[in-house]
């Protein structure tokens, strides 16, 4: 497979020859959604939790006697129908939603992705990522020379630069760019490349994409 190079300004000024996994490939929906599954469930993490009437403070009597006050029987100050008492089947962190796959499977569903989106000219190789000074503005007048214009608040196509070492000048030059996010290639996963239409890159990109994903 070839794909065409482009300088910054959106010309096309060469072409280069990736590796020919990336033809072999055919697009698997379902392995693709299992290691995206994993990849949300492996993120998420279970803030809300309550705590039930055995876990709150206090309670450790019964608040008056059962009979001859007038008042409802109770037992304890911490029963759920009580301000300030345990909570009937609220939230819990108790359940596990880890799940597991194999290192092959997330590879590959990976590789599926970059291939397909390779196949409908929605990987952009630029011949350096390198602004001629890190600012913003400038990013955005590149990127605008491939991304076209949407009436959100993005406001335009959703784009994700693969830089090939860690940057931070470019990363933070990235970073305010509402519709654009930064990555480094040995970091490439599957929600980053679902998330975002299309995909810039450089050579050096490639060849780290290479070694760490195709074994």
């Amino acid at each position: 497979m070839n794909l065409k190079v482009y300088n910054q300004q959106g010309q096309e000024i060469d072409e280069i020859e990736v590796n020919g996994i990336f033809d072999s490939l055919k697009f698997n929906p379902d392995l693709v959604h299992q290691v995206m599954r994993w990849q949300i469930l492996n993120n998420y993490y279970p803030w809300a939790h309550t705590k039930t009437r055995a876990e709150v403070s206090g309670g450790g009597r019964k608040p008056w006697r059962q009979k001859g006050t007038g008042r409802a029987r109770h037992g304890s100050i911490r029963s759920p129908i009580w301000r300030g008492g345990g909570i009937s089947f609220g939230p819990r962190k108790d359940k596990i939603r880890a799940i597991r796959i194999n290192k092959k499977m997330k590879r590959k569903a990976i590789l599926m992705v970059l291939a397909e989106k390779m196949r409908r000219d929605y990987v952009k190789v630029l011949d350096t990522l390198i602004p001629s000074k890190f600012k913003t503005k400038i990013m955005d007048k590149i990127l605008s020379n491939f991304l076209e214009k949407r009436r959100t608040k993005k406001k335009r196509e959703s784009a994700l630069i693969v830089i090939p070492d860690n940057n931070k000048d470019l990363i933070r030059s990235i970073r305010n760019l509402s519709y654009a996010d930064a990555i480094e290639a040995r970091n490439l996963n599957i929600l980053s490349l679902l998330n975002h239409k299309y995909i810039f890159l450089e050579p050096k990109s490639l060849e780290v994409i290479k070694e760490t994903f195709i074994k």
